[in-house]
């Protein structure tokens, strides 16, 4: 798999974005933001970013944000395949600088990869029940 951010690794279109809302496998908070995570039974990650104008008020920190999230998420994407992942920004986020992103995001892509995938932990119930 490469490291590119194209199309195919991005949520594109409002039934993507809903699927995760409506039904999220997991929830992971962090300073300023919230990972909403759904598995996607793709053979890599997918990612949506919702940066609103209430939470980050001017366009250049918001474009900022985005920008610096997609690079974390191209360089770890390989450590989360089969997750689809909705990014909420949350009010405080523009205040942190471009080194303080990197080190927050690389952190919840860490902390996701150790989630087990859904079907993963099905395995593991049922092996237990065995």
């Amino acid at each position: 798999m490469s490291r590119d951010f194209g199309r195919e690794k991005r949520l594109l279109t409002p039934s993507q974005f809903k699927a995760v809302f409506d039904s999220p496998d997991g929830k992971l908070p962090g300073r300023n933001v919230l990972l909403l995570v759904r598995e996607n039974q793709l053979p890599h990650p997918r990612i949506g970013l919702v940066i609103g104008k209430k939470s980050v008020k001017l366009s250049v920190e918001r474009n900022r944000i985005k920008r610096q999230l997609r690079e974390t998420f191209r360089l770890h994407q390989m450590e989360l395949t089969g997750w689809d992942i909705v990014v909420i920004a949350r009010k405080g986020l523009a205040e942190l600088d471009n080194p303080e992103l990197a080190k927050q995001f690389a952190k919840l892509w860490r902390r996701l990869a150790r989630t087990p995938a859904p079907d993963t932990k099905q395995v593991q119930s049922n092996a237990a029940d065995a």
